[in-house]
């Protein structure tokens, strides 16, 4: 059987207004395509992950784009037999990933971001280009690093994604004279995680670009990583191939 369902992953931190007619809108247009899957709107932003038909879902965030918060919008693919998701829902909340900091707002500017290709550079190297050691930061919860990590990552055992402010501030004194890049499945996450780490004086503190699924998609053979990537569908886990590994049916 051939992969014939596209999977894709996006978000982006940017301020929206009208949230209720933007979420009764996309929802009627991706019923209308026969999506299938999650997206959250927040005032901070927009977190999705859909999947369909090529065609559909293309299209779906072709006219997505047209709305000019989103223009432009990265998205994440990977493709599987069929869909890992088992209903459409587009919902409002507080935030798009929570993590119970309101002074934390992505869209006001980001943290510096290293490209895949860079931070595999340095972790070959065994420091960043000024000479630092450059350290591996898993900002997702425990159950998901079990599945699958960087070689030596801080794994701070996580239950939720809002324990991760206390703690950083709990581990800081150890990162320091350190380049931090923190990490986590898509770049949502580890965009927050890089703006708190500003904020609690990190000096070195990056975000990696993209997240896992991105290293696995611009890196060959996604060195210096073990493991699978866990996700939050169907699929449960992937492999460095993008694709899930152990594939198996799932329901339509």
């Amino acid at each position: 059987m051939t992969a014939a369902v596209l999977n894709v992953s996006a978000y982006r931190f940017v301020t929206l207004d009208a949230l209720e007619a933007r979420r009764q809108r996309l929802y009627d247009d991706a019923l209308a395509a026969g999506l299938k899957g999650t997206v959250l709107l927040a005032e901070e932003g927009i977190n999705l992950f859909l999947a369909g038909p090529e065609a559909a879902l293309r299209g779906w965030l072709a006219r997505l784009r047209e709305d000019p918060p989103f223009a432009g919008l990265d998205a994440k693919e990977s493709w599987s037999e069929t869909p890992p998701f088992q209903r459409l829902k587009v919902k409002v909340k507080r935030e798009i990933i929570r993590m119970n900091m309101p002074a934390v707002r992505p869209s006001a500017g980001r943290a510096p971001a290293v490209a895949p290709a860079t931070l595999a550079r340095w972790l070959d190297a065994g420091h960043d280009d000024d000479g630092r050691p450059v350290v591996m930061l898993d900002t997702r919860n425990g159950f998901e690093v079990d599945a699958g990590a960087f070689d030596g990552a801080l794994d701070w055992r996580l239950h939720r994604f809002s324990d991760f402010p206390a703690a950083l501030a709990a581990h800081r004194e150890e990162l320091a004279g350190k380049t931090v890049v923190s990490y986590c499945t898509g770049g949502i996450r580890c965009e927050k995680a890089a703006l708190v780490m500003q904020a609690l004086g990190v000096e070195h503190g990056y975000q990696l670009e993209g997240g896992i699924l991105r290293y696995f998609e611009q890196t060959e053979g996604a060195p210096h990583w073990h493991g699978r990537c866990f996700v939050f569908d169907e699929r449960e886990e992937l492999a460095t191939d993008l694709h899930p590994e152990t594939p198996h049916e799932i329901a339509a």
